[in-house]
């Protein structure tokens, strides 16, 4: 949304396209003065015109938008071509793909302006600032509140409730070999089990109908019962997704805001994602990157993110939305996986899971 997810928008994304976001400037010499800066990024970025404008009148460059998929995909896909960036600015790198990106060499410094309204605990690379952290999402298991209602159900609250009978062949998962919202699910459960519970499991997970799917689109917006998009083709009434999906719900339904929004979120299965953003190194254009990561930490730009990408802004003195508040849910005590344990085992991990899945 994420990432959702984080991310993590609900609006169906457009895929591998690249998008110009024009400059209100007038036509002709003063809009060729412009000088282009890319931002590569997954399928679920959004911003606001009006913002973004506000950054190119400001800053004298054109942004371009070049989306590639999910983001554990647009990760990979920085990874392969590094030192031949596809633009100047990376953002969705997460604190799970995050170590891969580091180690390979993807980004080059720089220490980004308004980084001390940002809590030291977000800041992972504070002492090189190769990235800057952007925002954070949670990714958890979400349920669709009428299916359970209707089955007279109670819905599940953690990971042990998932492996129960009554929750067959009711959960879609996304692969967490290319996935974001995938890899974050997978860690929830290392961080749960432990490096001797965890493949357990996930052979209970199978056991018990767990559906695994490449994308979160497709988890989400085709088999995810309780989605706008899904409600008439989807006949998973359990998905990974984000906690902010419930307001998104919200916030895309037509008519009178309601009591409480047709999603809920299991509290005990979710794992805290940190999206960052960093200056891709051998941009081409390195100055005006430099000026587009001081704006993704401004406030209006931390502001406009929650009913965009349905995140939560990093950004001390940024408000949330009202919706965020009513309809939303702060996850206390997220399942966690310290950063250099995923550094050392993520790749095991994810072969081991993928094995367990075939």
């Amino acid at each position: 949304m994420k990432r959702r997810t984080n991310a993590v928008a609900l609006v169906t994304a457009l895929g591998v396209v690249g998008l110009t976001a024009c400059g209100s400037g007038g036509g002709g010499g003063a809009e060729a003065e412009k000088k282009d800066v890319t931002l590569v990024t997954h399928q679920s970025f959004e911003v606001s015109k009006d913002v973004l404008e506000e950054f190119e009148r400001e800053s004298g460059y054109r942004v371009k938008v070049l989306r590639a998929g999910d983001a554990g995909a647009a990760v990979n896909q920085a990874v392969l071509s590094k030192g031949r960036p596809q633009g100047d600015v990376f953002f969705g790198v997460d604190n799970a793909m995050l170590s891969k990106a580091l180690d390979e060499g993807v980004f080059a410094p720089h220490k980004t302006k308004g980084l001390h309204k940002v809590p030291d605990e977000l800041r992972l690379d504070a002492g090189q600032n190769r990235v800057t952290p952007i925002d954070t999402g949670d990714v958890c298991v979400n349920f669709d509140r009428a299916y359970f209602r209707d089955k007279d159900i109670e819905p599940p609250s953690t990971l042990d409730d998932l492996i129960k009978p009554e929750y067959k062949d009711l959960l879609v998962v996304q692969n967490a070999a290319t996935s974001s919202p995938g890899l974050s699910f997978l860690l929830a459960t290392v961080g749960k089990y432990g490096e001797d519970g965890w493949q357990s499991y996930w052979k209970k997970l199978r056991s018990n109908g767990v559906e695994m799917v490449d994308g979160w689109e497709q988890a989400y917006n085709d088999r995810f019962t309780g989605s706008a998009s899904g409600r008439e083709k989807g006949d998973r009434p359990l998905v990974v997704s984000y906690a902010s999906s419930p307001p998104a719900e919200v916030h895309y339904s037509e008519g009178k805001a309601p009591k409480e929004g047709p999603t809920g979120v299991a509290e005990g299965t979710c794992f805290r994602q940190i999206e960052f953003a960093g200056l891709l190194e051998g941009a081409g254009n390195t100055e005006g990157g430099k000026a587009l990561l001081d704006f993704l930490l401004t406030e209006e730009f931390q502001e406009d993110l929650p009913l965009n990408m349905f995140v939560r802004p990093v950004h001390e003195d940024a408000e949330l939305p009202e919706v965020f508040t009513r309809y939303g849910v702060e996850i206390d005590e997220p399942h966690s996986v310290a950063p250099e344990r995923i550094a050392e085992n993520r790749d095991r991990w994810v072969k081991q899971w993928t094995s367990l899945l075939k």
